[in-house]
């Protein structure tokens, strides 16, 4: 599902034209973190408080790798079929003249598999610190 939505934004983009713009990637980055939250939190009503803490650890970081890969691929076809919508891969310095350098579509994907997988990795380790099960006490447990 998160794949399907970050195609969706991404053909959406090219189409309309704002997909050059630097900022019109935050989304991105903010639909791979909504899925990765949701998919632990459907695991974590799936689980109920047995969830195992790496189980959902595991699903968000998957998700956001395997919505990132998705997006790639998409990437590549997309290039191929609309080419000149997407000439975002301007290389701009740090105080913003052109280089007009051009990416290959190649490396933009595996950069855009790379941010997923490392929005992935972080988003399940802050999410998981509220979805994780509640410790048991054996303390408290044997007092009751």
């Amino acid at each position: 599902m998160t794949a399907a939505v970050l195609c969706a934004y991404t053909l959406i983009a090219a189409l309309l034209g704002f997909f050059s713009h630097v900022e019109a990637g935050s989304l991105d980055v903010l639909i791979l973190v909504m899925g990765s939250v949701l998919a632990i939190r459907h695991l974590r009503h799936v689980y109920g408080e047995k969830m195992p803490y790496l189980g959902g650890y595991g699903t968000g970081i998957i998700t956001g790798l395997v919505a990132s890969a998705i997006l790639g691929l998409f990437f590549i076809v997309l290039t191929i079929i609309m080419p000149h919508s997407l000439d975002m891969t301007q290389v701009e310095n740090l105080f913003g003249s052109d280089f007009n350098l051009s990416l290959s579509v190649t490396v933009a994907a595996l950069a855009i598999v790379l941010m997923g997988a490392m929005s992935g990795v972080i988003t399940s380790l802050i999410a998981m610190q509220y979805f994780k099960a509640d410790r048991i006490d054996p303390m408290k447990a044997m007092e009751r």
